[in-house]
């Protein structure tokens, strides 16, 4: 079993959720749940069901208190609020649901856009959105567009002034759109498979190259999570990532 990344490490590396697949529990300690057990492997992990339903403040809390110090949890944003209201009119649910993600404390350590593809940008609704966002949070914040309208210029301005990143997918239904772009304050990776979504495991030739990228910008704060999870290829995937940083 090889170790986690270091503390000073800026690179957070983990999957969406912390179930453990069966097949890969020898990498992993035999004790605790499955977030502790997780935690000890990987630095990070991203929060999914937070965008399904909400969570209580206390189950926040528990997560927070099970991980190391150095752990950070990214929680996606709920649907309520990018789906169902559309970036509109949504300032309460925006309270609430930083209400209840802030017990993560300092491990909250970043927040999730991710966007329906039939949502066309709109630079009113938009800045509306952004500037109650950060009215209310000060830390990190990425999106994940996937409407075209999204790549214009006007986005880019209006994501370096909020100091919000753009999500590098794969795959992307954007052109360019697996590349981290938008504010270079943060790098976000989202790995949801590839040939098949949600379902492939990477070829080790892609996470070499995806290493050498990583490597690149040791000191910008940047977030690798897998995303293809349906049969268990993200946790295999992260952790020979993990292997390939740690070489």
């Amino acid at each position: 079993m090889t170790t986690r990344l270091p503390f000073s490490s800026r690179l957070f590396l983990g999957c969406a959720g912390w179930s453990l697949p069966r097949e890969h529990w020898p990498s992993f300690p035999v004790e605790g749940t499955h977030l502790q057990r997780y935690g000890a492997r990987f630095p990070a992990v991203e929060i999914n069901s937070s965008f399904y339903r909400p969570h209580r403040t206390a189950t926040y809390a528990k997560w927070a208190d099970s991980v190391a110090p150095d752990f950070r949890f990214s929680v996606k944003v709920p649907k309520q609020i990018t789906h169902e209201r559309r970036l509109h009119d949504c300032d309460g649910l925006v309270d609430e649901f930083l209400g209840q993600c802030s017990q993560l404390g300092e491990k909250l350590g970043c927040l999730l856009i991710q966007l329906p593809p039939s949502l066309a940008f709109d630079s009113v609704r938009a800045g509306r959105f952004f500037t109650a966002l950060r009215d209310r949070y000060q830390g990190h914040a990425v999106l994940e567009p996937r409407h075209p309208s999204w790549l214009a210029p006007q986005v880019t301005a209006m994501l370096l002034d909020e100091r919000i990143g753009r999500v590098a997918a794969d795959p992307s239904p954007l052109p360019g759109g697996d590349e981290p772009a938008g504010w270079p304050g943060v790098r976000y990776y989202r790995l949801h498979g590839s040939p098949r979504i949600y379902y492939s495991a990477y070829e080790h030739a892609w996470l070499e190259q995806l290493a050498r990228k990583l490597k690149a910008a040791p000191d910008t704060p940047t977030w690798c999570i897998f995303d293809n999870t349906a049969s268990g290829a993200a946790t295999l995937d992260a952790l020979r990532l993990m292997d390939l940083m740690l070489g």
